[in-house]
């Protein structure tokens, strides 16, 4: 194929997936000229899997990606067929939003964003191949020969590298939803240097809504109150659809277990490795043989389809199979199957051959994010996506790249995980990952990541002007309970036994009351209401930041012990063989990880505490600038 030039860009994004969207936009939006090739254009953020935005822990990502000026919550808000708040019976720092997608219209408003975006051209295109010189991207070949130039590349190539989808006894080279694969780039990485792993992702059947029967399932509705992931979004989906639940039984599992020598993934024929947190169907009959039902959600794919995805019945069984399952289950006697579900194996780059900024090691100037890292879900995919773009862009315009540390956000947690501990499964977010998950809350993630999301150029003057007046009116409001002292009076006492309280003796103070478990703002606002109107946001946060106090400030104190490690710098040019006293196994992995901090070079598995303190010394003594200088 004759090669010719096709153009010049700052940043390249290859693939216009959840992570490639994110990437791509941010790009634009500091004033990076922006290149985004996909595949199909009428896959752009094409959700081939679940229809849905959000969850526990992914739920508060989505939020952080909103506060830092991405698209994702934005669109869910405008597409969006039910929301609800999960936990809400638990603290604060589990609270999570869910959305329902209207799969096809979140694509489209996500396309129509992108195609209006200044700075950036949208093209479809297959990349075969990366353009290097002495290690440095440069630009990428297409499969038809157009040459386009670039300071910086990101690949965001979800499930599509050298892809096959497994479906019983077939299997046949193909990306999510039989769209084309990426193979020639695989190979291509391979060629670098880079180490591949080989993971595997599923999805269930759909089926024809028409032909469920509902009666025979429980009813899912979105919540009453009106919901939002964006912090911009001031008009409210009301017209919400619902979701149905019903369950499998006794009879669905029998016919599993008779039918797993036809299951790909007993038979051999999958050998990558799939995610433990959303197991296959036939994956947790043999795992929990011991549970008699498990739950299956019906969730509706859009407004204007028949189709309802089957959450929980993720499966590659042969097609008959999956029909006949489908049958055992209460609803589902006689529906109509419109899409087998199927598996689909594909490569990744393993994640710790990366830098915290989402750069390869091994070529300068090119990041990698979403599945090609080893992550599953949307959001984080998005996650990694919307930080891959603002540091290719950065990079790209000369300027100081961000890493958002571990106390910062749950994006911090995902790529500190991904790039220092790897992971040897499709890696999923969870809130236990989090060590300071009081902190990094759904309701709190504009005020700790909108200053940043505006320093990078992603938040706009009124957004931010808006948000300042919020942290004002927080702090003015935190400000007047501490000062105000309740009497109390008839009125005050009878509320504190309408909710179960100890009456009081004598006065306190606003906020001190605020923090007595059984009450709450609503409570303190009927005896001591505020002479300014006050949002209902501002209300939860004075509420939160009063009631958790304690634990807040005991957080606080451990990030900062932590940023003293962070402080402390591994210099680039040391050398891990020269240091005595290290663990073979602690040094191998130094070598590997090269961790650009003390606190980093502690999560890395393997590397012990005796490890941490040889290496402070080594480093403290200067001996690497004696060697330096020798």
């Amino acid at each position: 194929m004759q090669r010719y030039d096709a153009g010049s860009f700052d940043v390249i994004v290859i693939g216009a997936g959840h992570a490639g969207v994110e990437a791509g936009l941010a790009s634009a939006r500091m004033g990076a000229k922006t290149l985004m090739i996909t595949i199909n254009l009428d896959m752009v953020a094409f959700m081939p899997c679940n229809p849905s935005v959000g969850g526990p822990a992914k739920g508060i990502v989505v939020r952080e990606i909103d506060a830092l000026g991405g698209e994702m919550g934005r669109n869910i808000d405008k597409t969006h067929i039910q929301m609800r708040m999960l936990n809400t019976g638990k603290g604060p720092a589990v609270r999570a939003l869910r959305a329902q997608a209207d799969k096809f219209s979140y694509q489209h408003e996500m396309k129509k964003t992108i195609e209006n975006e200044k700075n950036m051209t949208l093209l479809q295109g297959m990349v075969e191949e990366l353009v290097v010189e002495n290690d440095v991207v440069t630009g990428i070949v297409t499969q038809t020969g157009a040459t386009y130039k670039a300071k910086t590349v990101v690949i965001t190539t979800g499930t599509f590298l050298r892809g096959e989808i497994i479906l019983g006894e077939l299997k046949y080279s193909s990306g999510p939803n039989n769209q084309q694969p990426s193979i020639k780039l695989s190979e291509q990485l391979q060629e670098l240097g880079f180490d591949l792993v080989r993971f595997k992702t599923g999805t269930p059947p759909r089926v024809n809504s028409s032909s469920i029967d509902y009666s025979k399932t429980e009813i899912q509705p979105g919540d009453d109150v009106p919901r939002a992931f964006s912090f911009e979004t001031t008009k409210y989906i009301t017209d919400q659809l619902p979701c149905w639940l019903t369950y499998t039984n006794e009879h669905t599992h029998q016919l599993i277990d008779d039918n797993l020598h036809r299951s790909p993934m007993y038979s051999g024929m999958i050998k990558g490795t799939g995610p433990r947190y959303c197991p296959s169907i036939e994956d947790k009959v043999v795992r929990f043989n011991d549970k008699p039902r498990h739950q299956i959600f019906l969730e509706p794919e859009g407004r204007n389809t028949q189709e309802v995805y089957v959450q929980g019945l993720s499966t590659s069984l042969p097609e008959d199979v999956q029909r006949r399952i489908l049958e055992t289950i209460p609803g589902l006697e006689n529906v109509q199957m419109m899409r087998p579900g199927y598996a689909i194996e594909y490569d990744a780059v393993v994640p710790t051959q990366l830098w915290p900024t989402l750069e390869t090691k091994r070529i300068k100037n090119l990041y990698t994010a979403g599945q090609i890292n080893g992550t599953s879900g949307y959001e984080e995919a998005a996650g990694q996506g919307l930080m891959a773009g603002i540091n290719a862009a950065r990079r790209s315009l000369g300027q100081e790249e961000l890493i958002l540390k571990r106390s910062d956000a749950y994006i911090g947690v995902l790529i500190d995980d991904l790039v220092t501990k790897g992971t040897n499964e499709p890696y999923r977010l969870l809130t236990s990952r989090a060590e300071y998950r009081l902190l990094l809350r759904h309701d709190n993630a504009d005020l700790r990541l909108t200053d940043i999301g505006h320093e990078m150029g992603l938040v706009k003057e009124d957004r931010y002007e808006r948000f300042m007046e919020k942290k004002q009116h927080i702090a003015d409001e935190m400000d007047r309970l501490k000062q105000t002292q309740l009497k109390p009076t008839e009125e005050l006492q009878s509320i504190i036994r309408e909710v179960g309280g100890s009456e009081l003796k004598d006065g306190i103070k606003a906020a001190d009351l605020l923090r007595r478990p059984e009450m709450s703002y609503a409570h303190i606002e009927r005896v001591s209401p505020s002479h300014v109107e006050i949002s209902e946001d501002v209300k939860e946060q004075v509420e939160i930041q009063l009631k958790y106090e304690g634990y807040i400030e005991k957080s606080l104190q451990q990030v900062e012990k932590l940023q003293k490690m962070e402080s402390k710098r591994i210099p680039e040019n040391i050398d891990y063989d020269d240091i005595n006293g290290l663990a073979s196994e602690a040094r191998q992995k130094l070598k590997e990880v090269r961790p650009l901090s003390i606190a980093q070079a502690s999560r890395i598995a393997g590397v012990n505490p005796a490890d941490i303190s040889i290496l402070l010394v080594y480093i403290e003594q200067g001996r690497i600038a004696k060697v330096s200088n020798e």
